[in-house]
């Protein structure tokens, strides 16, 4: 088939590169322009843009879809499909009309659940026992579409960088699968009625509230890992949790239980496995605690 693929983060390339790789012909790859990044705040092209140009696909940057000029660029390209995987810009109608087979989008949640920007690191949060991916039909709604396939995996104790490779590889062999028998494939319409939305993670919700239950807090922790990481204050300073653990005990809440650095939570306690201080580089609670003397009492805020 002739498709314009439509991605931008790490997320996206695996489907990339399955479909070229199945052999179709990818027209052209829609991309969010580069972005300022790293200290020098030099201009970085996204991951999809570097797998296109490796795989010598034409990349292209509008900053909008909504002029007609955008529209029959996209148009003149004649594609049977257009493939969306977190592309990061709003579709308008009279592109989402002009594949002939509409547009698909690889969107990692079994949808109604988690409609929206952040599925992955709310399915975690929520205590989700799995999730998956969703190939669905786009519509003008926010992931509203009808559904042409999915698969499943269990959350387990997987953090959202985790979950989001291993559904990205997931999302990329169905999405492959559904694009070579799409003329075949039955739509199911989505129950708007179990829809749940998952809203963008705003940076206030990072910091940890020990008066959560600390299974509450240990899940916040992995769906916030490796980024933005749940973080608490130690003499000031911010230090991310990155992995921990659920132990037995009870105390004060916030205040440390002894000098290994277990934490009383509203409900049970919390150690953290992995850390990191604010611009340093991610370090094991031993190598840690080496480093930084956090005594029995101590209160973390």
């Amino acid at each position: 088939m002739r498709i314009i693929f439509m991605g931008t983060p790490d997320f996206a390339v695996p489907t990339l590169a399955a479909l070229h790789d199945a052999g179709h012909t990818i027209v052209a790859a829609y991309t969010q322009p580069p972005r300022p990044s790293g200290r020098g705040k030099k201009l970085q092209p996204s991951a999809v843009q570097k797998e296109a140009e490796i795989r010598g696909i034409e990349v292209r940057c509008p900053t909008s879809l909504k002029t007609p000029e955008a529209q029959q660029e996209f148009a003149a390209l004649k594609p049977d499909v257009a493939v969306v995987a977190a592309y990061g810009m709003i579709l308008p109608q009279a592109v989402l009309d002009i594949p002939v087979h509409g547009c698909l989008n690889v969107h990692a949640s079994i949808l109604p659940r988690w409609r929206g920007a952040a599925p992955i690191h709310r399915a975690i949060m929520a205590g989700d026992p799995g999730t998956g991916v969703t190939i669905m039909q786009m519509e003008a709604g926010l992931d509203t579409g009808p559904m042409l396939a999915t698969v499943r995996t269990p959350i387990e104790d997987k953090t959202t960088g985790e979950l989001t490779e291993e559904l990205a590889e997931l999302g990329a062999q169905l999405m492959v699968g559904t694009v070579r028998t799409l003329e075949v494939h039955h739509a199911v319409e989505q129950d708007d009625s179990e829809a749940t939305y998952a809203p963008k993670i705003d940076k206030a919700e990072a910091r940890i509230d020990w008066s959560d239950p600390a299974e509450v807090i240990e899940r916040k922790i992995r769906a916030l890992a490796p980024f933005p990481g749940a973080w608490f204050e130690l003499d000031g300073e911010r230090v991310k949790i990155l992995k921990a653990e659920v132990v037995e005990g009870s105390g004060d809440v916030g205040v440390t239980l002894d000098n290994q650095l277990t934490i009383a939570c509203g409900a049970g306690a919390l150690r953290p496995l992995r850390i990191q201080r604010a611009g340093k580089p991610k370090m094991d609670l031993d190598e840690f605690l080496r480093g930084v003397d956090v005594a029995e009492g101590t209160t973390l805020v």
